[in-house]
């Protein structure tokens, strides 16, 4: 994965100043989320070369922050038990400083519910996407606007589902 980030040089022409992979990710095998770019809600200096998503891979932005990510679904995995299947899920969600997140797991152990408006779109995959009381199924370039509801994402192929997705931390009213 390729990603190219654009500034300004001190005369103020434009010019690249980050042109290569990911900086932050966590492994295919807990879950393949690769960040692309973050803000934390401060202004943004055009003319540095700081490369926003070289931090720690957590789930939600900061405080009037956003993340701008790539992630995958794998498959469940066949044959494996329910119990091992939520342990797996609580601890990837632990790695993303997400605990906090996973409000009602009773439908699903991957569900969780953040203060986050969500632009996602599906690149590859036949995924439903569960919330707690419905639930739709979605292929590929199908796109989700995600506010702020208790949800999961179920891989229903024998192929990694892939997907973009921008989360901007809102203010949000239930």
């Amino acid at each position: 994965m390729r990603r190219i980030i654009t500034g300004h040089n001190a005369e103020g022409k434009s010019v690249i100043t980050i042109d290569g992979p990911p900086a932050r990710s966590l492994s295919e095998n807990e879950g393949g989320l690769y960040e692309l770019w973050n803000t934390d809600g401060d202004q943004i200096n055009t003319l540095d070369d700081i490369d926003r998503a070289d931090s720690e891979v957590l789930l939600s932005p900061p405080d009037g922050g956003t993340k701008f990510r790539y992630f995958q679904i794998n498959p469940t995995p066949e044959g494996v038990p329910a119990d091992l299947i939520k342990a797996a899920t609580a601890e990837a969600f632990e790695k993303m400083g997400a605990a906090h997140h996973q409000v009602d797991t009773t439908r699903h152990p991957a569900m969780h519910k953040t203060n986050t408006i969500d632009y996602i779109i599906l690149l590859k995959g036949d995924v439903t996407l569960l919330l707690d009381e419905e639930e739709v199924d979605l292929k590929p370039f199908d796109v989700v606007v995600q506010r702020g509801t208790n949800h999961a994402w179920v891989n229903n192929g024998t192929d990694t589902a892939l997907f973009i997705a921008v989360l901007i931390d809102s203010d949000l009213k239930e």
